[in-house]
């Protein structure tokens, strides 16, 4: 023991190099354990994945209730009414031409944000229970209304300024002819006659909704055809 003590004295050097080799070795042995770690956790995962999904849940997202979606729906319904009743108002598209026009920009906004909306929307408002999916549903209607609001003011504002002063003069005489065609005292001809010269004096001015026009001549043909008073 004496002698190998006193071989070292004289050859202490050797201690780095023999640590550096002692080292590695305990380097690459504890790699390699950390694999034989990795693959039986893997091997255990695969063959034990509901203690592996029990141990580990999934994170649970925050609960939406059906109130909520309700609501958020309901604010969406108010702001589709408010544009049916330009839709289904001959005269108020006539007053306010721009809500139909779509080469103004904010009209295709309204109109492009509407159909986001609408094609989020849930059929009931159970559909939606995540607050992921509820928060998009939220932006959207939100925008649809803030965009529907600003094209509205604008168009209130600008009312039939866009035009030349011919075609004001064919939108005047249009809403007059479209009043008469609505009127319970005209007769059936006259009312007949004064669709008639609506839609050609708005030719060419408004492109109205396919509902819209339907919408005049469902109230055109009932009242003509509604039993005069006295008869």
């Amino acid at each position: 023991m004496q002698q190998f003590l006193d071989f070292f004295a004289r050859n202490w050097w050797l201690i780095f190099p023999l640590a550096g080799v002692l080292g590695g070795a305990g380097r690459r042995w504890s790699q390699a354990n950390e694999r034989r770690h990795q693959r039986r956790m893997e091997m255990y995962k695969l063959r034990h994945p509901q203690a592996v999904a029990q141990a580990n849940p999934a994170p649970t997202p925050e609960a939406v209730t059906a109130a909520e979606v309700a609501a958020l729906m309901a604010s969406h319904d108010a702001t589709n009414k408010l544009w049916l009743d330009y839709e289904l108002d001959v005269g108020k598209l006539i007053d306010f031409p721009m809500m139909t026009d779509v080469r103004e920009p904010l009209t295709v906004a309204f109109l492009r944000a509407k159909r986001t909306a609408d094609a989020m929307r849930p059929a009931t408002p159970t559909d939606i229970t995540g607050k992921g999916r509820l928060d998009d549903y939220r932006n959207a209607v939100t925008s649809y209304e803030v965009a529907f609001e600003v094209a509205e003011r604008e168009a209130r504002r600008i009312k039939d300024s866009a035009f030349t002063e011919p075609e004001r003069e064919r939108l005047k005489t249009a809403r007059k002819l479209v009043n008469l065609a609505e009127n319970d005292a005209a007769s059936a001809p006259e009312r007949q006659a004064a669709y008639k010269r609506a839609r050609r004096e708005l030719d060419g001015l408004l492109v109205l909704p396919d509902i819209t026009v339907a919408a005049l001549e469902e109230k055109v043909a009932g009242m003509i055809e509604r039993p005069q008073q006295g008869n």
